[in-house]
């Protein structure tokens, strides 16, 4: 079992460090737009389903409280917690429509939209990045294998090359911190050096 252990975290460590160096220059844009966002009092707007929704509402919390510094809290909301909200669209209209219907009443032009979905067809996700890109949102795409839908409509888009969903799913987390990590010290600047 030990070398079953090895060879897990061996694989999980490898698709990490690929991705980094496929995707250095794309998340330094990101990064870019986020702090451009911040600045011109903009907010990131985040969703997903499943472990996806969870990443979103992480890295919005990263965001809002903090991350690795003391700094004023960030504009960040994870569209996926507010149960009353997603059941009374779902039940009322479709779940197709949970992000959009949001989306719609929260998202201003220049807000930036963060959706996640790791095979990237979830069809509620591709409509919420339709919606968004039609009211001026700038968005981006964490997604995995071929990149699906969501490859194809989010301005840009981070795919991680496996189908093997908790790969995917742990660069998302390793992609949030390091985005979250990023802007703060765009914004704040290096935080002092811990002992």
């Amino acid at each position: 079992m030990k070398e079953r252990i090895h060879q897990i975290f061996d694989e999980s460590a490898q698709v990490n460090i690929a991705f980094s160096r496929e995707n250095a220059d794309k998340i330094e844009a990101v990064v870019q737009l986020i702090v451009q966002a911040f600045r011109e009092g903009k907010k990131v707007l985040l969703f997903g389903n499943g472990g996806s929704a969870t990443d979103a509402s992480h890295i919005a919390a990263e965001f809002v409280n903090r991350f690795l510094m003391e700094r004023p809290p960030l504009p960040a909301i994870a569209l996926n917690t507010d149960v009353a909200v997603l059941t009374s669209i779902s039940n009322d209209y479709d779940y197709a429509e949970v992000f959009a219907k949001q989306l719609s009443a929260l998202g201003q032009e220049g807000d930036i939209v963060i959706a996640i979905s790791t095979s990237g067809n979830s069809p509620n996700v591709i409509k919420a990045v339709d919606v968004a890109k039609k009211n001026g949102m700038r968005t981006v795409g964490f997604t995995g294998g071929n990149g699906g839908k969501l490859a194809q409509v989010a301005e840009q888009v981070f795919t991680v090359p496996t189908k093997h969903t908790p790969r995917i799913q742990e660069v998302h987390n390793t992609l949030g911190h390091t985005i979250c990590q990023l802007v703060d010290e765009e914004l704040f600047g290096r935080p002092a050096p811990r002992p």
